[in-house]
This record gives C-alpha cells, structure tokens and sequence, in this order.
C-alpha cells in the first residue's frame, strides 16, 4: 500500500503554563521545549511507525531558524519530503498547553503552508491521501484541489480541524463532491453542521459527500459512520499529558490499518490506542519505543 500526506511540518513551541494569559497579564510558565509536528507530518508519523506500506510525506520546508531546525529534524529521523527546498522563510506554531492537557494554539504560517503546481507533476497514484484544512484555507489551496479533482485518489482523507468553518464554503463543496472521508472531533462536527447530535451531524456530512465519516470523541473513543451502519468505538483510559497532534495521529493511524485491509471500525479501534499513547506524553510524535509497547499490550 502507498499513502501521502499533503500538508505542513513545522516545529512545535511546546508552552506549559497554569492558564491561559489575558491582555496585559504576565504569567510565569512551567516548562517549554521544540517538538516535532504540524499536521500532515503527524498523521505520516503515526502511519510510518505502524511498518504497514509506504508513506510519503508531501510537506515544503522553508528557511530561516525553523526551516532549518525542520530539515534537521526530518534528516534525523531518515524522513525525507518529496518537494524541494523553498525560498522562503517557514513558520512554526506556538502550543500554549493547560494544567489539563488542552493545548491552544497560535501560528506563524509560512513557507510550509504554500503549495505549487509544479510539485505535483511527477506524483504517482496512491491508495489513500490525506490533506488537512489549514492548507486547503490557505490561497494555494486552490493547486491541491485542482490536483485532486485532476488526479481522484482512491480514498482520501480529509481533517478540516478546528477552523473548519474558516475554509470557504465553495472549497469546501469540492472536497466533497470528491467523496472525502471526513475525520473531525465532536465539537468541530456539531459547529459545522449546527447539530446537537455527533449521530445527526455525521449523517448530515455523509449525505454530501456519500463517504463515510469518523468522529473522535475524546476519552469515550470514536463515532463511526460507514456503509456497514453506525457505532461508537470505545477509546482507551489515559493519563492525559497534552493534546496536540491527538488528532492527526488518529487519522494517520486509521489510514495505515485501513489500508492494509482492517474494517473501518476495526482500523479505528487501533486508531484510538495510538492516539490515547500521544496523549499521555509531551507532543505529538510518538517513540518507536512506545508503539512497540502498545503492541505488546
């Protein structure tokens, strides 16, 4: 199996404080440290370290300190973008994380948030794609959508993400009149549709894209929408650490099981253990050391 990921890798400037600042506040925080992430590198990574097919991750580096600290950070880990370097300086996101375990982000986007045509000239055909929308939001969004519509995967794999309601609506009809499977978490699905219900939202969304759509519901697991009906997927207990990257990791998991032939809701089970294992550390990249854990388990 193949599988590609459009979308950023940044470096994560991971703040632990009591709260939240308000204006004019000054807060003494806990601890901060730079993690790996961004969106589309932390689905490719918790899809590449399950060994199930290739993975390819579709993500422009930049210059400047981030870019550089990106590039080095992908070298380290033998992980190497197919698009080449960019002129351009990158950017990198802020996680501002709670005594809780809710993060709250601020971004700089850059150089890693922009898309060209000529990129994806030579990309072969893939079993699934995953694109994420803040890239879609993004003007260059419109060059990943003419590419899709050009070149309709076999399963894509949509995650709007919070700002959802932020990507414009006619994008938005195009991604589902390409049948993508929407991967969204309860909150961000009962916004969209203005429904009370995950149940009543997921069938709203499936009715428009005729696809089927997952809802991650936090500790309680996941909501599963497909052909084969509905259910919810239990989650697995965890000490939560932080939130970020729960998500994406989630998708890129349900990707890799689905793929390598696992039921929807049997990949989504998998899922939702990887995802409680990111959530009980610090960032969104889970160890080899501790997926190996997991399948120990």
């Amino acid at each position: 199996m193949s599988l590609l990921f459009i979308g950023s890798t940044v470096a994560d400037v991971i703040i632990r404080t009591p709260r939240l600042p308000y204006t004019g506040d000054d807060v003494n925080i806990t601890s901060q440290q730079v993690s790996l992430g961004g969106c589309a590198y932390n689905a490719f990574h918790a899809a590449r370290i399950t060994g199930l097919g290739e993975c390819v991750l579709f993500s422009p580096v930049g210059t400047g300190i981030w870019g550089d600290w990106v590039r080095a950070a992908l070298a380290q880990r033998g992980v190497t973008t197919v698009i080449p370097p960019v002129d351009a300086p990158n950017g990198c996101c802020y996680c501002l994380v709670e005594p809780d375990g809710e993060r709250t982000f601020l971004c700089e986007h850059g150089a890693e948030y922009a898309f060209r045509p000529e990129w994806f000239q030579a990309l072969p055909e893939f079993d699934g794609v995953y694109v994420c929308g803040l890239e879609i939001e993004e003007p260059t969004g419109e060059v990943i959508l003419r590419w899709l519509e050009q070149h309709p995967p076999r399963r894509l794999y949509f995650a709007p993400g919070p700002r959802i309601l932020h990507i414009p609506p006619e994008k938005m009809a195009r991604l589902m009149a390409l049948g993508a499977v929407f991967h969204l978490n309860e909150a961000e699905i009962c916004h969209f549709t203005r429904c009370e219900e995950v149940s009543q939202a997921a069938r709203m969304l499936h009715s428009l894209t005729q696809n089927d759509v997952i809802v991650t519901l936090g500790d309680r697991g996941a909501y599963v929408l497909s052909a084969e009906g509905e259910a919810i997927v239990p989650g697995v207990p965890a000490q939560v650490v932080d939130t970020i990257g729960a998500g994406d990791a989630h998708i890129g998991a349900v990707m890799a099981h689905e793929t390598a032939g696992l039921p929807l809701a049997e990949a989504v089970a998998r899922a939702n253990r990887i995802s409680a294992a990111v959530v009980s550390q610090s960032g969104a990249e889970l160890t080899p050391e501790a997926y190996k854990r997991l399948l120990e388990e």
